[in-house]
């Protein structure tokens, strides 16, 4: 996409952290932006409602169209689909963004939060991605984009919470499979993942130790831009962005 402008781009758990400063960076190129989120009313200790990033999106040049989506729901996420096209026309590009998180060892994980992780993060994945595929390939240059670290079997990535890195994983074969099956239909989907930790509200209320070794989102958004902008092949931002390492299965335009 050499331009966001009128593209519409779907983006789950948009309502804060890096999700809204993708959005907002998108808004700048005047695309169209479904923020498709859990939070509509302020949460206690963490910034954002689908209503207050639609208002920066559209302060910042965009269009948005504000959904409240838990994407563990099929009829909620087909609904919410459907209203985007609706709204504007059709979807142009996902970007699977919500994520659930617990960053404990397999004693410490109740099976609630292991369920919570895995159909948020794996299931939540594959399901907006099944439902937004026939509107995508409907469009001219379609994306899927996807908020998951390259797939590595080094046990020091399971070792420590084994859950987590189960459901992120499944977002990531999400990108492999995805990438193969629908490269001859001309959807490029890929996977992006920091190399550092990111300053979200999130991390700045449960990780707060970690915030000043992080990167603002907005990098991110950066990154995002590049991927959808690149006309052709694998996109490897790895030495344009150094921050940033981008898991790059295969782009087709």
């Amino acid at each position: 996409m050499r331009t966001l402008n009128n593209k519409t781009i779907f983006i789950t758990g948009a309502s804060r952290g890096i999700g809204r400063a993708i959005a907002l960076r998108c808004a700048q190129d005047g695309a169209n932006l479904v923020i498709a989120a859990k939070t509509v009313q302020p949460h206690p200790k963490l910034e954002g409602t689908i209503h207050s990033a639609a208002a920066e999106v559209e302060a910042a040049g965009g269009h948005a169209l504000p959904l409240q989506v838990d994407i563990r729901e099929d009829a909620a996420v087909e609904a919410a689909m459907q209203a985007a096209v609706d709204r504007f026309g059709g979807i142009d590009a996902l970007i699977n963004n919500a994520s659930a998180i617990s960053l404990t060892g397999t004693l410490a994980t109740p099976i609630k939060r292991f369920d919570l992780m895995n159909g948020v993060n794996a299931r939540g994945t594959y399901l907006c991605s099944q439902l937004a595929l026939p509107h995508l390939l409907r469009s001219d240059n379609p994306h899927i984009l996807t908020l998951s670290p390259p797939l590595n079997l080094d046990p020091k990535w399971f070792a420590p919470h084994l859950a987590y890195t189960m459901a992120k994983y499944g977002m990531s074969m999400c990108t492999l499979g995805l990438a193969r099956e629908f490269a001859q239909h001309g959807v490029a989907v890929n996977s992006l993942w920091p190399r550092t930790t990111i300053a979200t509200a999130a991390v700045s209320v449960f990780f707060p130790d970690s915030v000043q070794a992080s990167r603002q989102p907005a990098i991110m958004a950066d990154a995002n831009r590049f991927s959808f902008s690149s006309s052709f092949g694998p996109v490897d931002i790895t030495g344009i962005l150094s921050p940033i390492a981008i898991m790059a299965i295969t782009s087709f335009w």
